[in-house]
């Protein structure tokens, strides 16, 4: 498979790197082929579910004209009202945020604005319906470039409190077949043209099998990093390969 794209070379980007890297954090940030100015163009490239998209809302708090970012799952509408009940004291109103206040409050333009790193640190919440994921992808700095954590992981690099902030909406269905193969009949249906993505949301890198001459693979979908990260390049029938590849590593995994 092909390597992960170079990884835009932006100031904003090696704060955010070099925040990580201060905090322990495992995961640098990993370049997309292309830019993801919204969540869905997000999970679009690394085949991964909208919800694991950590997606960046700044609103302003007026009169301080203080940056106050919500960090909420992609497939989640962010709830104004929810957010001023917990951020607005007397006095305070929050209100939306344009792309000039957007970059002078945090140092980061709209589509690459990252819960870490920010020139001045912004008030931070964190949508509860994160914690739904073991992994997440938020921005990391630059429309080109995302970094991967855990919610509990996110949480310890904000400091930020975990709160209902999101439109209230109708519990989802659960799944219980989690088979490749049952995945694929599934999205197939919802997907009728192109290929689905294998993500279920489980994004754990797990070790690869003795003998296996691949790195860590997502023990949720079978995938390496980079056929994650570079999903959302390849043509249907690279995807179908890896589709059929992934076949081979699930059987392979369970009759070892």
């Amino acid at each position: 498979m092909s390597e992960l794209a170079p990884r835009p070379d932006s100031e904003s980007v090696r704060r955010v790197q070099q925040f990580l890297i201060q905090s322990g954090h495992p995961n640098p940030p990993v370049a997309l082929a292309e830019a993801a100015r919204t969540a869905q163009q997000a999970a679009d490239a690394l085949g991964v579910e909208l919800g694991q998209i950590a997606k960046s809302i700044v609103f302003k708090l007026k009169p301080a004209d203080r940056a106050v970012l919500v960090i909420a799952a992609g497939d989640q509408r962010v709830d104004e009202k929810k957010v001023a009940a917990l951020i607005c004291h007397a006095g305070q109103k929050l209100g939306r945020a344009d792309a000039d206040f957007v970059r002078e409050a945090t140092g980061f333009a709209i589509g690459g604005v990252s819960p870490v790193g920010a020139t001045r640190r912004p008030l931070i919440l964190l949508d509860e319906t994160l914690q739904r994921y073991d992994v997440v992808w938020a921005a990391a700095g630059h429309p080109h470039t995302v970094f991967q954590a855990t919610p509990a992981q996110l949480q310890a690099l904000t400091h930020a409190p975990i709160a209902n902030v999101v439109v209230d909406q109708s519990p989802t269905p659960e799944v219980f077949d989690d088979s490749l193969d049952a995945r694929w009949a599934r999205a197939s249906k919802l997907q009728p043209h192109g290929v689905p993505s294998p993500c279920v949301g489980v994004c754990t890198m797990a070790m690869p099998t003795r003998g296996s001459q691949l790195p860590s693979m997502c023990a949720g979908c079978w995938r390496t990093l980079p056929e994650i990260a570079k999903w959302g390049q390849f043509s249907d029938d690279e995807k179908r390969q890896l589709w059929a590849e992934l076949r081979r590593r699930e059987a392979a995994q369970f009759s070892a």
